[in-house]
C-alpha cells in the first residue's frame, strides 16, 4: 500500500461476543479455532491478572514514529484494542502514560504491539493493559506517516481491523471478525469438556487413562520396565 491513510470506520464483532470472549483464556480461544491466531511468545504482558478482548484497531508505524498511534487513540470506541505493528524492528518506545490515559478515556481496553513501551508503572497504576515486544526509556518522533486500520501482521499473524483481539497473561490471540460467533461457541463446548475433565482429574483419574494414550505409547514403541536396569540388551 503507497497511500498513508487513516481509515475510520471499523466494522466490529457484535458486543455480546465481546463480552463472551473476556470469559475465555487464550489458550482455549486458540485451540478452539484450531490453533490459529496466537500472536507469538515474544509478546509479553507488561503487567499480571489483565485479561481482556476487544475489536482490533490496527495501526502500522515506521520505526520509533508513534504519529500514527496518535491518530488511532482519536478513532478508539469503547471495547477496542489498539493493535501496532512496526515496517521494521525498533525498540524505541512509541507508547506510554500519557496516552495510555487518553485511549483508556476513549474507550481502549489495552494496547497490543510488537514495538516497546515506557512509563510501565505508571501504566500499571493506571489499570490499562499493555502486551509488547519490548520495554525502554528511549522515546520516538513523529515525522514519518503511517497507517491505520488497515491489515497488519504481528508474530506472522494477520490482524485485520475489526477482529477480536483476546489477550492476558498466556499471550494474544487474534479470532477473526467474521467467524467470532461460531468461534465462541467453540470456545464453550471446549470449556464445558475441560469443566468435566477438571472433576474427574481432582478426583483421581488420569489422562493416560481417559484419553486411552497407554495403547498410543505402545504404537509408539515405548515400553515400561520396572527398573533401568531391567532394559533389553541393545
Amino acid at each position: 500500500m503507497t497511500s498513508n491513510v487513516v481509515v475510520r470506520h471499523v466494522d466490529r464483532a457484535p458486543r455480546e461476543v465481546l463480552a463472551g470472549f473476556r470469559e475465555v483464556d487464550t489458550s482455549t480461544a486458540h485451540e478452539a479455532i484450531g490453533r490459529f491466531g496466537f500472536l507469538g511468545a515474544h509478546i509479553r504482558p507488561v503487567q499480571q491478572g489483565a485479561r481482556i478482548a476487544g475489536s482490533a484497531v490496527t495501526v502500522l508505524v515506521h520505526p520509533g514514529d508513534n504519529i500514527m498511534i496518535h491518530a488511532a487513540i482519536a478513532l478508539l470506541e469503547p471495547g477496542d484494542v489498539l493493535v501496532v505493528a512496526s515496517t521494521a524492528p525498533s525498540a524505541n518506545a512509541l507508547f506510554g502514560e500519557l496516552m495510555a490515559t487518553s485511549a483508556q478515556a476513549r474507550g481502549g481496553v489495552g494496547l497490543i504491539t510488537d514495538g516497546a513501551v515506557r512509563d510501565v508503572d505508571a501504566i500499571r497504576q493506571l489499570g490499562f493493559p499493555v502486551w509488547s515486544q519490548h520495554i525502554g526509556c528511549q522515546g520516538p518522533v513523529k515525522t514519518t506517516p503511517g497507517w491505520v486500520n488497515i491489515p497488519v501482521v504481528l508474530g506472522e499473524q494477520a490482524v485485520h481491523p475489526g477482529d477480536v483481539v483476546c489477550a492476558d497473561d498466556t499471550g494474544v490471540v487474534v479470532v477473526p471478525r467474521r467467524g467470532a460467533a461460531e468461534a465462541l461457541a467453540a470456545a464453550r463446548r471446549r470449556m464445558a469438556a475441560e469443566a468435566v475433565l477438571r472433576e474427574r482429574f481432582a478426583a483421581g483419574e488420569l489422562s493416560v487413562d481417559i484419553a486411552g494414550l497407554d495403547a498410543k505409547l505402545a504404537e509408539l514403541g515405548v515400553v515400561y520396565v520396572d527398573r533401568l536396569e531391567d532394559l533389553p540388551a541393545g
